[in-house]
């Protein structure tokens, strides 16, 4: 790993008086998969849209293969050789697979688009990673964890010799992540060199090789991976220490909140939905029930059956507070005490375009207007509570909720559903793509949410996670739920084992 692939030196940049990277320098070497690190805000990705053409530079320069390069816009990127897997998804949704992984470079027959090879082609990078979906699927029937293994697979198919990897595993689970480190392995074994930007600790010592962290815009320290320890990249990451990472609170288990029996789900035919079979499981008050399995187990489309999504296509009863509920849109689960926060926070969570404030109150317009007009003031003044309550940090509540970082993003989307006074809140999710700092916020919420008597439930893909965080654990397989386990009895080994079924069905 000797050979210096690229330089990035004095890399500054400026929004405004905002300065997002303050002289920046960072190499990367042949072969080696290099680690950026830093909280949500630290100038990683704005950096790295830099470097693949996204951004331009205030001051610095960039060298490729000791070459002095100016890198204007994406195309000149991607012919230098240089491909990144954005955070945020770069899909056309109404276009197929095979037609999203060769965008721009569509495969001819003549003047005709050969859309037979492209196909045939795009089979062998789903292999890859071995994503069971057909080239024809539109993208915007997949869930956002196929879809984020769609990005990586175009990526793959450009053969580049720098690949930027910006959160690859957010969306997806463990078993697909492990398959994807194959790939990086198998690519820095052919001499590629990839950076690879995560929040998730565990999997940085699994893959890098060096690590370098960043910090409010500014470039710290470099490690070597093999030396390097999570204590000492957190105190860097953050500039203080960090306490325990799972600040698990014991608390006061009450009456059952919400109990599901028998809940069935069987979605349209040209649906690319899981179906659910006989799903039974209960949450009382004070607990934190967690779910574990893998992407397309079916755990987002039983959140969506208990929210009012799918009334049409599912059977079974829903209790609250031991009284069933008919749910047949999601404003008669608001009405009967759940709240849902979707794993897609950009997608489906928020309104970008729309202020912090807009969104908190989006599902009470009617609690905060009469018949004419709104109570400005006394919407505002909600508005004020909710972000001082969870911390968002913002210029203000008139803010942009697209301006965000993602860790207060997610602060935003919880803000607006505990604005509604739930009994049970429903988590799909919730610290995908933020950083340990946020992370650590959104845990000691729920601790406190939990404390204050709420039932939650919480989907996780993160096995740490989910165990640190929840009293109970159920597992989901292929639309069934496969296992449940005490805090105590949780170890990654049994919870992926029941997630897969390799041992058949355990019940703790």
């Amino acid at each position: 790993m000797s050979d210096v692939i690229l330089e990035m030196k004095n890399i500054s940049k400026s929004f405004g008086l905002v300065k997002a990277l303050d002289d920046v320098s960072i190499d990367l070497r042949s072969g080696e998969v290099l680690a950026l690190m830093g909280e949500n805000g630290a100038g990683k990705s704005t950096l790295m849209n830099i470097l693949s053409g996204s951004l331009l530079p205030d001051t610095g320069e960039i060298y490729i293969h000791g070459q002095n390069k100016k890198i204007t816009n994406p195309v000149i990127a991607s012919e230098e050789g240089i491909c990144k897997i954005h955070q945020e998804l770069q899909i056309v949704p109404e276009l197929n697979v095979a037609e999203n992984i060769f965008l721009g470079r569509w495969k001819k027959n003549g003047l005709t688009v050969d859309f037979k090879t492209m196909k045939n082609d795009c089979k062998q990078y789903l292999e890859m990673l071995n994503l069971e979906v057909s080239p024809d699927a539109k993208l915007k029937d997949l869930r956002i964890g196929e879809q984020q293994l769609i990005e990586i697979a175009k990526a793959l198919s450009l053969n580049s010799d720098i690949i930027v990897m910006d959160e690859p595993t957010s969306a997806i689970s463990e078993k697909e992540a492990d398959r994807l480190f194959e790939v990086i392995r198998r690519l820095r074994g052919e001499g590629k060199a990839i950076i690879y930007i995560s929040h998730r600790m565990e999997e940085i010592f699994k893959i890098a090789d060096r690590i370098t962290v960043m910090r409010d815009g500014r470039y710290i320290d470099t490690l070597e991976a093999a030396e390097a320890t999570q204590e000492k990249v957190i105190r860097l990451m953050v500039g203080r220490e960090m306490s325990e990472q799972f600040p698990k609170e014991e608390t006061t288990k009450g009456d059952i909140a919400l109990e599901v029996k028998d809940l069935t789900y069987s979605p349209p035919a040209d649906s690319f939905k899981r179906s659910l079979k006989n799903i039974n499981l209960y949450v009382r008050h004070g607990e934190v029930l967690g779910i574990a399995g893998l992407v397309g187990a079916g755990r987002s489309e039983f959140f969506e059956c208990v929210a009012g999504l799918h009334s049409h296509y599912m059977t079974g009863t829903i209790l609250v507070d031991g009284k069933p509920v008919v749910i047949k849109k999601p404003k008669d689960a608001i009405d009967a005490g759940i709240s849902f926060a979707t794993e897609d926070r950009k997608g489906t969570g928020l309104v970008l375009q729309r202020s912090i404030g807009e969104n908190i109150t989006l599902p009470l317009l009617k609690e905060f207007s009469n018949a004419v007009t709104m109570d400005k003031k006394r919407e505002a003044d909600a508005w004020e509570r909710q972000i001082s309550e969870l911390k968002v940090k913002a210029p203000g509540a008139k803010t942009l909720a697209g301006a965000l970082s993602g860790g207060n993003q997610q602060k935003v989307v919880l803000a607006r559903w505990l604005l509604t006074k739930p009994k049970i809140l429903l988590l799909d999710e919730p610290t995908r793509g933020i950083d340990v700092g946020a992370k650590a916020e959104i845990y000691q919420l729920i601790n406190s949410l939990a404390g204050e008597g709420m039932a939650i439930i919480v989907i996780s893909s993160e096995l740490p996670e989910v165990i640190g965080i929840s009293d109970r654990i159920v597992t989901f397989c292929e639309g069934e739920l496969t296992g449940e386990f005490t805090q105590k009895e949780a170890t990654q080994e049994k919870l992926l084992s029941s997630a897969t079924r390799v041992e058949g069905r355990e019940n703790g």
